[in-house]
C-alpha cells in the first residue's frame, strides 16, 4: 500500500502535501590507502565502492584535517568516519602505528546511550582489529575495567567523558593517549548550553590528549546542521573542513502537514482548547497506518505522550484485529537497558509494525525498512524534523513524513505557512561556550585534571583568565609554581550540570510505603511538587503531603482527587547591562544582561471533569533568581496611548509577549521551553511599556541573542500568526501559553496585534 493514499482519506485535515523526488547516486572508488581487511568487512555489508561525499570526507581525514560531514540522513556517514580510523586500529596490528609504547585508539561520541549502542553493533564485522566496548551509565564495573584496559575503539556520551574518564584520565592513559581519531556524532545536538558544556568537555579532551603526546583527528558528524564548518570550529575549537555535497540516493519522499479538526459542537471563538489533541489524532492515524501493514515510527515529545499514542492505537487496533495489538509498542527513557535493545531489535527485524517514541530514537540509529514517520507537534528545530523524517525509507522504498500540529502558536503557524518549514535552511545551532557559568566549572574540573597555566588560556577562550581569577578569589583554586590547583576534596566535574536539568532531582517518596517513585528536576520541582499538588506518575495519581526543599524530597500518598493543579507564579525582571541597541522609531530593540526573580506563590485547582478553577491555594516558596541574558523591545508612551486604550496594555503586552515565545523556535535553535517572558505596562528600568524574553538558563545560551538579531522577522512573524489565527479573543494556537505563572490572565489578542503594528511601524525591512 503507498503511505501516501491515507492522506487524502482526511481532507481538510491535511494542510499541505509536499512530494520530495528520488536521487541519483554519484559513485567514487576506495582509496588505495584503506586497509584490505576493512574493504572485506564492508564488501560483507555489500558495499564495493563509494558515494562522492564519503570519497571526499575520507580524503580529508586521511590528510589529517578535521572534518565535519553534514549530508542527508542515511547518507552513509557512519563510513566516513569508520573506515579510516579502523584502517587505523588494522594497522596497529603490525605495530606501524604505535604512539611510543601505545596501540592507536578511537573515541566515538554520542549523544544518547542508544546511537553509541548501535554503532557498536555495526563494528560487530570488524572485530579481527578492532576491540570496540561501550562506556556509559549501563555498564557493569567489570565491563568499564574491560574497556579501560583491552578496548581500543571506546563508545561513549559527553556525560560519561566529563564525569567519568577525564577526572579519571591517568586510569584511562591507554585509551587516551593512543588517540588517532575522536568522532563526535550527531554533533547538531549539541546546542544551547549543552552545546556551550560540550564545548569545554571537548577542550579538555584536547589538553588531556596533548598531555599524553596524543593529537587525534576529530570527525564530526550531522545531517542538519547550518554553516558546519562553522559550527564544528566553534564546538571544537579547531579549524575544521566541510563535506556539504550529498553523493547518496534516496528514494521519494511524501511529506504532510496535519492540522487536527475542531472538536464536532466547540465554538472556535472559544479561547479554551477547541481542536483534538495531536496524541489523539496521532494514536488514530497510527492504527491506520497499522493495519495498512505500514511500518511506521511516532515522535512524541514527552514520555506521557508517547504512551498515550500507542495506548490509543492498542486500543483501537484491539477493536479491529487485536493480533496487531501486540505489533505496536512504546520506546522511551526510563526503560531498562534490556528491554530498549529488543524493542530497536524488533523493529528492525519488523515484528513490531508502529512504535510510539520519545526523540531517544531520532538520532541516527539505523532502522531500516521503517515506511512511515508521524512527528506530534513540531520538535523545536526544522533541523530536528529532518532527523526524525529520515528514520523512514532507509531500505529504498519511497516513504511519507507526517507533521501533526499541537494546539500551539507555531504549530499552527508551521502547518498553514509551508515555505517557513519545508522551503528554508536549517536553523543555525546556537550556543555560547564563553557563558561563565559554563566556562566557570569546566576551569575548576581542568585544572583538578591537570592544574592550569596561561598557556591553557587560549584553548578555553578570552574569558579564561577572568575565569580564574575568579575562582582564586573563592578559594576554589590556588596557585603555585606549575600553574592553578583545584583545592577542594570534592571532584569539580561536579559542579558542571551538563544537561542543565536545574540541579539536583527532587525524590518524590510514597509516604505511606517509604518507595521512591521517582525523581524531578531541581528546576521545575517548585512549581510541580509543591505542597497540595496533584502529581500523575505511570497513570496513578498521588497527592504531595511535604516538600522538603533543603532535603530534596516531596512526600505523597496515593489519592483520587477530582481536580488537577497549575502552579502560579509571580516574575520580576531587572537590567543589568544594555549591550546592544537598535531603534526603530518610537521603538527600541535591546539585548543585555538580567536578573529574573521568580516566585511560585500559589496554586490553582481545576476541575478534571468541566475544566473549571475550584479554588486557589497560597504557597510560601522561596524566591529563585536567574542572571540571565534578554532581549527586550520597548515603545514610547506617547505611541502607547494612541494605540491602546490604558486598561488594554497590560493585557496586549502580556499576548505579545506569548506568542513572541511561541514563535522564537522558528529562528532560533530553541524550544518554547528553553526561555521564557516578562511584560510590563511601565517597567522601572525602561520607563515605558517593555516586553523582555530571556534564555531559561544562568549566564544565558543565545536564544535571547538570537532573537535581537533576527528581531524585526521574529515580531512580523508573531503578529502575522496572531492574526491568521481563527479564534475571537485567544487560543492556545495563538496568545496562551502552556506554562504561564498568571493562568494566562490577562490576554488580549486584538490588542496584541495592534500593539505589535506600533513596534514594527519603523522596523527594518517593512
Amino acid at each position: 500500500m503507498d503511505p501516501a493514499d491515507l492522506v487524502l482519506r482526511y481532507g481538510e485535515r491535511v494542510t499541505h502535501v509536499e512530494r520530495v523526488p528520488a536521487r541519483e547516486a554519484v559513485v567514487e572508488p576506495w582509496p588505495e590507502w584503506i586497509d584490505p581487511a576493512v574493504r572485506e568487512m564492508y564488501a560483507a555489508e555489500g558495499i564495493d565502492s563509494l558515494w562522492g561525499h564519503q570519497a571526499e570526507a575520507l580524503h580529508h581525514v586521511h590528510a589529517g584535517r578535521h572534518t565535519v560531514i553534514s549530508t542527508g540522513t542515511a547518507s552513509g556517514k557512519s563510513l566516513a568516519f569508520q573506515a579510516p580510523a579502523l584502517t587505523g586500529l588494522a594497522a596497529g596490528r603490525t605495530g606501524s602505528a604505535l604512539r611510543g609504547n601505545r596501540m592507536p585508539t578511537v573515541l566515538y561520541l554520542a549523544p544518547t546511550k542508544a546511537l553509541a549502542a548501535d554503532q557498536l553493533r555495526r563494528l560487530a564485522g570488524a572485530s579481527a582489529f578492532a576491540r570496540p566496548a561501550t562506556v556509559d551509565g549501563d555498564n557493569s564495573r567489570e565491563e568499564r575495567a574491560w574497556a579501560r584496559d583491552h578496548a581500543n575503539y571506546l563508545l561513549t556520551n559527553p556525560d560519561t567523558l566529563h564525569h567519568s574518564i577525564l577526572p579519571a584520565h591517568a586510569r584511562w592513559t591507554r585509551v587516551l593517549g593512543g588517540l588517532t581519531h575522536v568522532v563526535v556524532d550527531e554533533c547538531h545536538h549539541y546546542r544551547g548550553v549543552f552545546g556551550a558544556h560540550v564545548a569545554h568537555v571537548l577542550r579538555r579532551l584536547r589538553r588531556i590528549c596533548a598531555y599524553y603526546g596524543a593529537d587525534p583527528t576529530f570527525v564530526l558528524s550531522s545531517a542538519t546542521v547550518a554553516d558546519p564548518e562553522v559550527f564544528a570550529s566553534r564546538l571544537t575549537g579547531l579549524d575544521v573542513v566541510p563535506v556539504t555535497e550529498d553523493s547518496s540516493p534516496h528514494a521519494a519522499r511524501t511529506i504532510a502537514l496535519w492540522e487536527p479538526p475542531i472538536i464536532p459542537g466547540v465554538d472556535p471563538a472559544n479561547p479554551g482548547v477547541v481542536r483534538r489533541s495531536a496524541t489523539t489524532e496521532a494514536g488514530e492515524l497510527l492504527t491506520d497506518l497499522v493495519i495498512g501493514k505500514v511500518r511506521t515510527l511516532a515522535f512524541v515529545r514527552s514520555r506521557k505522550g508517547a504512551e498515550s499514542v500507542a495506548a490509543t492505537a492498542q486500543r483501537r487496533l484491539g477493536e479491529v484485529d487485536p493480533e496487531l495489538v501486540r505489533r505496536v509498542a512504546t520506546y522511551r527513557g526510563g526503560y531498562l537497558p534490556e528491554e530498549r535493545r529488543e524493542l530497536e531489535q524488533r523493529l528492525r527485524s519488523g515484528d513490531l509494525l508502529g512504535l510510539a517514541s520519545t526523540n531517544a530514537l531520532e538520532l541516527g540509529i539505523d532502522i531500516a525498512g521503517l515506511d512511515a514517520v508521524i512527528t506530534v507537534g513540531f520538535p523545536g528545530t526544522r533541523a530536528a524534523l529532518q532527523q526524525q523524517f529520515g528514520r523512514a525509507g532507509r531500505s529504498g522504498h519511497d516513504s511519507i513524513g507526517i507533521l501533526v500540529a499541537r494546539d500551539d502558536p507555531l504549530d499552527t503557524f508551521l502547518v498553514h505557512h509551508p515555505e517557513a518549514l519545508l522551503g528554508t535552511a536549517v536553523e543555525a545551532s546556537v550556543f555560547d561556550p564563553d557563558n561563565p557559568y559554563v566556562l566557570g566549572p569546566h576551569l575548576a574540573a581542568a585544572a583538578q585534571e591537570i592544574p592550569l597555566t596561561e598557556g591553557d588560556f587560549d584553548l578555553f577562550g578570552p574569558r579564561t583568565a577572568e575565569g580564574v581569577a575568579a575562582l582564586e578569589a573563592a578559594g576554589w583554586l590556588r596557585k603555585r609554581a606549575a600553574g592553578w590547583f583545584w583545592t577542594k576534596r570534592e571532584r569539580a566535574s561536579n559542579l558542571a550540570d551538563i544537561r542543565s536539568s536545574g540541579g539536583p532531582p527532587v525524590q518524590i517518596v510514597d509516604a505511606t510505603t517509604g518507595r521512591l517513585i521517582g525523581t524531578v528536576d531541581g528546576g521545575s520541582a517548585d512549581s510541580t511538587v509543591h505542597e497540595g499538588a496533584v502529581y500523575v506518575h505511570q497513570g496513578d495519581v498521588h497527592l504531595v503531603d511535604e516538600y522538603d526543599l533543603e532535603h530534596g524530597v516531596a512526600m505523597v500518598h496515593r489519592d483520587n482527587p477530582d481536580y488537577s493543579t497549575m502552579a502560579r507564579s509571580v516574575t520580576e525582571i531587572t537590567v543589568v547591562e544594555t549591550e546592544r541597541t537598535e531603534q526603530w522609531g518610537a521603538a527600541a530593540m535591546s539585548f543585555g544582561s538580567v536578573e529574573v526573580v521568580n516566585q511560585v506563590v500559589s496554586y490553582l485547582k481545576r476541575s478534571t471533569a468541566g475544566g473549571g478553577i475550584l479554588g486557589e491555594e497560597l504557597l510560601e516558596l522561596p524566591a529563585r533568581t536567574l542572571p540571565t541574558k534578554a532581549v527586550w523591545w520597548t515603545l514610547s508612551a506617547e505611541v502607547v496611548s494612541a494605540t491602546l486604550e490604558t486598561d488594554d496594555v497590560p493585557g496586549s503586552a502580556h499576548a505579545a509577549e506569548h506568542a513572541a515565545i511561541g514563535l522564537l523556535p522558528l529562528l532560533a535553535t530553541c524550544d518554547r521551553w528553553d526561555i521564557g517572558g516578562v511584560s510590563t505596562a511601565l517597567h522601572p528600568d525602561t520607563g515605558t511599556l517593555t516586553v523582555f524574553v530571556y534564555d531559561g538558563y544562568p549566564g544565558g545560551a543565545g536564544f535571547a541573542e538570537r532573537g535581537y538579531e533576527m528581531a524585526a522577522r521574529w515580531l512580523r512573524v508573531t503578529r502575522d500568526a496572531i492574526i491568521a489565527c481563527e479564534c475571537q479573543d485567544g487560543c492556545p494556537s495563538c496568545v496562551q501559553s502552556p506554562k504561564c505563572g498568571n493562568g494566562n490572565e490577562p490576554l488580549d489578542k486584538a490588542g496584541a496585534v495592534r500593539l505589535l503594528g506600533a513596534f514594527l511601524a519603523d522596523a527594518p525591512g517593512g
